[in-house]
């Protein structure tokens, strides 16, 4: 059983496993996966070919019950004018003006990946390392990210485009603020529509917010079942990967939203 279990983290990129009644024992500095599924597999047998669990059902919500939206603030000046197509959306996105963030950036950040992927990863805004190299999901968190991906078979070069609700980075890294992610909602709207992607993971409340109009918490909302109005494309919500480098204990949560996005983009269409 040891030896199974060493091939099976060894396939996850995995360097140690800790029991959650072991939980005083000091975790490693950066424990950057997430926690495997309870039984081991052969080392034969890769991530993605695990039996799918039944995917959930995804019943459509009523969308004329969602809150309604905050009206737009004096920063909601770039919406209806986003261009549907890749060159034109990125440079207007390179060049906006329309919210006080662009006043502290280094560069815009548009977005990375497959630009027909089914699978389409939304966070909340760039941090610091984003800023510096005009690409999302590049610091620790990134590359938690990529470990996530990469036990379900995905990965941003080819499989995943990833995106966040703001282009620009916040001061300090802090949440935007409501006027500025509704100043870039269009930008986001107009990157799902060019995807169009068969599923959509938000990475956050904030990411869950701007896609759904809801306002709620992540523990919440990720037991439920979402639609993105626009679309209409089924949205799994999770906890942002940065949330399992405070809390590593909570990393099981991340296995079980991995596993149900695996089963849904292995159902049939």
């Amino acid at each position: 059983m040891t030896n199974r279990r060493s091939d099976y983290l060894a396939l996850l990129g995995l360097t140690e496993w800790v029991r959650r009644d072991q939980a005083g024992r000091e975790e490693p500095v950066l424990a950057d996966v997430v926690a495997p599924a309870p039984e081991p597999v052969p080392a034969s047998v890769t991530a993605v070919a695990d039996p799918p669990e039944a995917p959930a059902a995804l019943p459509l919500v009523d969308v004329a019950a969602r809150p309604a939206e905050a009206a737009p603030g004096p920063a909601d000046v770039c919406h209806a004018s986003a261009p549907r197509d890749w060159e034109a959306l990125a440079a207007q996105v390179a060049a906006c003006t329309a919210c006080p963030l662009h006043e502290t950036r280094t560069q815009t950040v548009f977005g990375v990946g497959q630009r027909q992927a089914d699978l389409m990863l939304v966070g909340e805004g760039p941090g610091e390392q984003e800023d510096l190299r005009g690409e999302p999901f590049v610091g620790a968190a990134g590359q938690l990210l990529d470990q996530m991906l990469a036990a379900i078979g995905q990965s941003r070069a080819s499989t995943v485009y990833i995106a966040n609700v703001v282009k620009c980075r916040p001061p300090g890294n802090r949440k935007p603020h409501a006027a500025e992610a509704a100043a870039c909602r269009d930008y986001l709207e107009a990157q799902i529509e060019l995807v169009r992607p068969r599923l959509i993971v938000a990475l956050g409340q904030v990411a869950a917010a701007g896609l759904l109009g809801e306002d709620a918490p992540v523990g919440r909302m990720r037991q439920g079942s979402h639609v993105h109005p626009a679309s209409q494309t089924p949205v799994i919500v999770t906890y942002h990967p940065a949330y399992y480098l405070r809390q590593p204990l909570e990393k099981r949560k991340g296995w079980e939203d991995l596993k149900r996005i695996r089963a849904l983009l292995n159902s049939p269409r």
